[in-house]
């Protein structure tokens, strides 16, 4: 009977135990858009990329590695719908709507009209895109830019330091504000070595027309390196990897883009202009883990100043002569004291060249 007794009583301060602690209770798991209250296990991500897909060695594949990281590291659940064509965009996040994701990442500023439209539809759900800033978002829609242009700027001064012919190219995506960053960065950044080696070095410019056109891309590089550049630069998405090729078969150099694409040709990719959106994706989402608020409403820009999100490749050492990277660091500091006013546009590059 003592026994029986004794086994109650423990039974009954078991029970009284977990009701105080509250095991059961998820309340303020994700209580809604922006609170900022969201728990990593509750976090539900759901990516739309643009043309090229999550392995196109650059930009939406660098925004697939940072969820894959948060995954890893913080425990959210991330999925993804790739995009062929622009029709596909608004489907695609429609898709991850229904599958209740709590935050929806966009890659690429051909989205923004699609992502804006959702997000006012949806404001429970935060939506967060890269490469574009709205002048008012909603306060569930936050853009992420970089300043492509200054490590456009450096990856251009190496191709200005390194070029044998005094010819290098450039290979652009599709125009617009972002990919001008890159075009008229890299410009200014050859004309600056130019400047200081007490030369001229001509730059050619050609743009895809999109971001997915592998064929494409390689015959304008081949037509560039037939043409006497030694060096070419590309801004051009998927479609780049062609002009990695073709710098390949011609034994030149290309310059990548978005990641580190030293691994795709090692004896022929100089250095990448990194604009590390796995970087800027996986911050937004230790900052929901960390129970911040959601920075719905604003524009978050990383620039040479916030560290690793913004530069050059770690791999530049292994092509790149030890005295052209030495002058980097230097060059990095004039650009982040404004000493040199790095150029994002045509407008804007005229009053670079004053400075020439």
């Amino acid at each position: 009977m003592k026994k029986t007794s004794l086994v109650l009583a423990l039974i009954m301060v078991l029970s009284t135990l977990l009701v105080a602690c509250g095991g059961t209770n998820n309340k303020g798991a994700n209580d809604g858009a922006g609170e900022g209250d969201t728990k990593a296990v509750d976090i539900s991500v759901g990516f739309v990329t643009d043309e090229g897909g999550v392995n196109d060695e650059s930009f939406n594949q660098g925004v697939h590695e940072g969820l894959i990281k948060a995954e890893k590291d913080l425990g959210i659940k991330q999925s993804y719908q790739e995009s062929n064509v622009a029709a596909d965009y608004a489907k695609n996040i429609d898709t991850l709507l229904d599958a209740d994701n709590n935050l929806i990442v966009a890659a690429g500023f051909k989205l923004a009209d699609d992502v804006e439209k959702k997000a006012k539809e949806n404001p429970d759900v935060n939506f967060a895109i890269v490469d574009f800033a709205y002048e008012k978002a909603p306060k569930n829609l936050v853009g992420i830019v970089f300043q492509a242009e200054q490590p456009s700027f450096l990856v251009g001064y190496i191709a200005g330091r390194t070029t044998q012919t005094n010819k290098v190219g450039f290979v652009g995506g599709q125009e617009g504000n972002v990919i001008w960053g890159f075009d008229y960065g890299y410009e200014a950044g050859v004309k600056y070595a130019a400047k200081e080696l007490g030369k001229e070095i001509e730059v050619t410019k050609q743009y895809v027309g999109n971001f997915k056109d592998v064929p494409k891309g390689k015959s304008i590089a081949q037509t560039m390196f037939n043409g006497g550049c030694d060096v070419v630069f590309h801004a051009a998405g998927d479609a780049g990897a062609g002009v990695i090729e073709a710098a390949k078969e011609a034994g030149k150099w290309a310059i990548g883009v978005d990641k580190d694409q030293y691994s795709l040709a090692p004896e022929n990719v100089l250095t990448s202009a990194m604009k590390r959106a796995d970087v800027a994706v996986y911050n937004i989402l230790k900052d929901m883990a960390d129970g911040k608020p959601f920075p719905g409403g604003q524009t978050i820009t990383y620039s040479l100043k916030d560290g690793d999100a913004v530069d050059i490749a770690p791999s530049s050492d292994k092509n790149v002569k030890p005295e052209i990277l030495q002058e980097i660091p230097k060059l990095k500091e004039k650009i982040i004291k404004d000493e040199i006013k790095v150029p994002y546009n045509a407008e804007t590059y005229k009053e670079f060249e004053k400075t020439l």
